[in-house]
This record gives C-alpha cells, structure tokens and sequence, in this order.
C-alpha cells in the first residue's frame, strides 16, 4: 500500500522528534533544520513534508509528552478511582517537567520567545494548555458520574496541576537542584490528590 503524502513511519517519526531536542539543546531554537535532519537520519524535505515549520515540530513534541502524561487518565479503571488516577497523572506530570529534554526545550523557547513567538505558543497550546485540557475533561466526567463535584473543570485542573508543580519547575529552568527521588514525587503526588479530593468532595 502507499503511502499518504506527508505520512512517515514511526520509526523515523520518533527519530526526527529526539533529534531536534537534542540539536535544539545544544544550538537553540534556531538551529537549522538541516542539522536535525542529518542528527535523525532523514532529509530536510521528509521533515518539512510531515511538519512544515518549527511551531509544528514544537506541538508534534509537546503532544508526545501530554499523551504520556495523561495516559493515567485513560487509563482502565481510571473513572472510577478517581484519587489513584490523579495521584499517578500528579507522578506522570511533575517527572515529565523536571526530565533534562523538556526543561531544556523549555529554556529554548523561553530564550527565543521576541524572535520566534510561533514556537513559544505552540509549546504552551500543545503543552501544559493540553495537558490540563485532558485533565479538565477528566473532572467533567467524575462530576457527571457523582464521584467528585468541580463546577469550573478547567479552574479545578490548574489548582490540581498547581499543586504539583507549584514553583518546582521555576527551580529547574533556574538550574537550582531540587533532588526529588521517585519516593518524594510520590508522596507530593499522592498529596496532591488526598487533598483535592477533600476540596472537591461530593
């Protein structure tokens, strides 16, 4: 069978993703997408085919990282468990900010932002924006179901998020070292969530 114009395996997919995050790391935002090309394995036109600018590499990586994050979410049994469900989606969050690659990108972006605002944008609407969306949507299904009551969803998931992150990541994009071991992101986790579902209670 053919393939679609502007399709591209998924092999090549993820190479050309780990590869301008890695280019960008080291030489900006900026970097020419040549060099991403070459890093990947691909030519500049395969790229250019599939994504057309850096803004959509931008959310083509960013909706990586959301659909990892909210995973927990989608989770079987996830609707009706609602606490564990945001206690891992609260895991999944806060170590996908504090990984070296996003805070890097983030830091990218950041520094670009008067040359390059496409790519900033594109960063926050497939990034937290998304991530919070699918959290928020969520909470419309546990308030329908009974099992939590959130009249503004989409307030409710930034206090979650807020809770989480609060002003961890600032400390990461500011290279201050945190030492967060998997058991103090769990308990943070874990906390989070005990304590929304006591704000949010039926």
């Amino acid at each position: 069978m053919s393939r679609v114009a502007g399709q591209i395996d998924v092999a090549k997919n993820e190479a050309i993703l780990d590869a301008a995050v890695d280019v960008w790391a080291e030489r900006g935002i900026q970097a020419p997408m040549e060099e991403i090309a070459r890093r990947a394995g691909v030519s500049k036109q395969t790229i250019y085919n599939h994504y057309g600018c850096k803004a959509d590499l931008v959310q083509a990586l960013c909706a990586r990282r959301v659909h990892e994050i909210v995973a927990p979410l989608e989770a079987p049994g996830a609707i009706e468990q609602p606490a564990q469900a945001l206690a891992a989606f609260g895991r999944v969050l806060l170590t996908a900010l504090l990984t070296p690659r996003y805070t890097t990108l983030m830091r990218t972006a950041m520094a670009n932002v008067a040359t390059l605002p496409e790519v900033a944008r594109a960063l926050y609407e497939a990034g937290p924006r998304a991530s919070r969306r699918g959290l928020a949507d969520f909470l419309e299904t546990e308030t329908a179901a009974g099992r939590l009551a959130c009249p503004d969803p989409v307030e409710a998931a930034e206090f979650f998020a807020g809770m989480v992150i609060s002003s961890r990541q600032t400390a990461y994009l500011l290279g201050v070292p945190l030492g967060l071991t998997d058991a103090n992101i769990d308990r943070i986790a874990r906390e989070a969530a005990t304590r929304f579902m006591r704000a949010y209670a039926v």
